[in-house]
C-alpha cells in the first residue's frame, strides 16, 4: 500500500496536525519526552538566545515588548506565541511578520518526517512548537521569544534552554493539569528556570510553590519590587515630563532609572509586562544590547490585537480575551477608567474548563446588554449555560443566547447606540467572531 500523499497546503497541513493524536487540536497531554524524540531527530540545536515567557495573564503583552523592542534595536527576531485569532500563521512571526504558509508547510514536513521516524503521536501544540523552531532556524534569526502554552515544567516549549526566563502572574486557571491553589500553579511555571540562568517573575506576591522551584532549581530569581519595577509620577510634580519610571538593580548593587512614556497597550498591569520586559533584557546584557532609543518606540509603538484594545468609533468597541478572575478583574478595572458610555452591551463565550462564575462576579454590574455566545467544539461552552450563571450571579441586565460569537457581535452591533460601548470578551474565540463582524485582521 503506498503511503498516503503529503499535505499540500498549509489549511491540509493544519487537519493533519488535528488527526495526528487522540485528543485532537483541543487536547492537552503535557510532558516532554515526545517532543525531545523529534527534536533529536530534527538535530535542533539552539543558535541564538532564547527569552521564555510563561505566566497566567501577560505573556502575549510581554512577548510583545521584546519582539518590539529588539527589533528597534535592529535583531533578527523569531517569535512564538499561542493561540492565534483568525490565522495559524500569527503563532510564528519573524521580524514582527506572520510567516509565509510556505514557511510553515516546508517546515510541518521536515518536523513529520522525524516525527513518523520516531513512532510518536505529538499533539497539535507539539508539533508547531517544533516547525516554529524549524522556521526560526532556517531564518537565521538572532533571537527567539518562545512564549508557554500551559504551565512551564511539562510544556513542549521547555524542551529550549531559555537564556532568560520570564513568568509574568500566577494565578489560578487550567486547575485541571496544574493543581487548584497558587502554590502548585507557581511550581509548574518556575519549571522553566534553569540553574544560574536569569529568571524574572513580575507577580508581586510570587507563590511559596515558585520561589521554593527556583531555589531547588538554582535559579538567578529576580523580583518584582526588590530586583527590578516601576514608579509612577505624581500628578502636579515636576517630573510629570515623564508618566513612569523603570528601575533594575543591577550585579553591583547600583540601581539603574529610566524615565519613559506609557507603553502602547493599554491597561492597569502593562506597567508590570513592561518592566519584566525591560528586566529580561537588561539580564541578557552584552548578549543582545538595547539602547533607549529602541526602548522608547519600542513600548509606544507596541500593539497586540485583543489585549484590552480598544476601536474608537460610535459606538466604541473594546477586544479582551481575558477568560480568568485576575484577568477579568483587571478588565472591569479598565472599563471604570474609559469615561461615561450610556450602555455596554458584552459579547460573551467562554470554554468550559474555565472558572466562569468567579470570572465574571467582577464584571455582574457593569453590563447592560449581555449577548452571549456558544462556543465551538468539546471545550466549548453552551449560551444557555452562561445564562444560567449569569442568573446565579443575580445580574439584572438583558440576556440574549445567541449560536456563535459572530452572531452575537451582529445583535450587540445593531442594539447598540452611538453613546453606547460593545464589549467583546471571554476567549480568543470571541475575539475572533468580533474581529470577523468588525471585518477586521488580526
Amino acid at each position: 500500500m503506498s503511503a498516503a500523499p503529503a499535505p499540500a497546503s498549509l489549511a491540509d497541513w493544519l487537519e493533519h496536525l488535528e488527526q495526528l493524536h487522540p485528543l485532537g487540536q483541543a487536547g492537552i497531554e503535557l510532558g516532554l519526552e515526545r517532543v525531545r524524540q523529534v527534536k533529536d531527530l530534527l538535530q535542533q540545536s539552539q543558535h541564538c538566545p532564547v527569552i521564555t515567557v510563561g505566566g497566567t495573564n501577560g505573556k502575549g503583552s510581554t512577548c510583545a515588548y521584546l519582539q518590539n523592542i529588539l527589533l528597534r534595536a535592529g535583531y533578527k527576531v523569531g517569535c512564538y506565541t499561542s493561540p492565534h485569532l483568525l490565522r495559524y500563521n500569527e503563532r510564528v512571526r519573524l521580524n514582527g511578520v506572520p510567516a509565509d504558509d510556505d514557511l510553515l508547510c516546508a517546515a510541518f514536513a521536515r518536523v513529520e518526517a522525524a516525527r513518523q521516524a520516531s513512532g510518536v503521536a505529538l499533539t497539535y501544540f507539539e508539533f508547531g512548537t517544533l516547525a516554529a523552531w524549524e522556521v526560526f532556524a532556517a531564518a537565521g534569526v538572532e533571537v527567539a521569544i518562545l512564549e508557554v502554552g500551559l504551565g512551564g515544567r511539562l510544556d513542549a516549549v521547555n524542551v529550549y534552554e531559555p537564556d532568560v526566563a520570564v513568568i509574568t502572574s500566577v494565578a489560578l486557571d487550567h486547575t485541571a493539569w496544574l493543581g487548584d491553589d497558587r502554590d502548585s500553579i507557581g511550581y509548574e511555571k518556575a519549571g522553566i528556570f534553569r540553574a544560574g540562568k536569569p529568571a524574572l517573575c513580575a507577580d508581586p506576591h510570587p507563590p511559596q510553590g515558585l520561589l521554593q522551584q527556583a531555589a531547588a532549581l538554582g535559579a538567578d530569581l529576580r523580583l518584582l519590587g526588590r530586583d527590578f519595577g516601576f514608579e509612577k509620577a505624581a500628578a502636579g510634580t515636576a517630573e510629570n515630563r515623564w508618566q513612569w519610571r523603570w528601575w533594575c538593580r543591577r550585579p553591583d548593587g547600583q540601581v539603574l532609572r529610566r524615565p519613559l512614556a506609557y507603553p502602547g497597550l493599554r491597561g492597569a498591569t502593562q506597567l508590570f509586562n513592561a518592566s519584566v520586559a525591560l528586566a529580561a533584557l537588561e539580564a541578557l546584557g552584552d548578549r543582545l544590547p538595547v539602547t533607549m532609543q529602541a526602548i522608547r518606540p519600542g513600548l509606544i509603538e507596541t500593539e497586540l490585537c485583543g489585549r484590552f484594545q480598544v476601536i474608537p468609533g460610535k459606538p466604541s468597541i473594546v477586544l479582551d480575551v481575558g477568560h480568568n478572575p485576575q484577568a477579568l478583574a483587571v478588565l472591569a478595572d479598565n472599563l471604570g477608567n474609559m469615561g461615561f458610555f450610556n450602555r455596554t452591551h458584552a459579547v460573551l463565550g467562554m470554554l468550559s474548563d474555565k472558572d466562569i462564575e468567579n470570572a465574571l462576579l467582577p464584571l455582574r454590574d457593569k453590563i447592560d446588554v449581555w449577548h452571549l455566545a456558544s462556543l465551538p467544539g468539546p471545550r466549548g461552552t453552551p449560551a444557555a449555560t452562561l445564562a444560567e450563571i449569569l442568573a446565579g450571579l443575580g445580574v439584572a441586565g438583558e440576556v440574549f443566547c445567541h449560536d456563535s460569537p459572530q452572531q452575537a457581535m451582529q445583535a450587540a452591533r445593531e442594539a447598540a447606540a452611538e453613546s453606547d460601548r460593545i464589549l467583546a470578551f471571554g476567549s480568543f474565540y470571541t475575539v475572533a467572531g468580533a474581529l470577523q463582524v468588525l471585518g477586521r485582521t488580526a
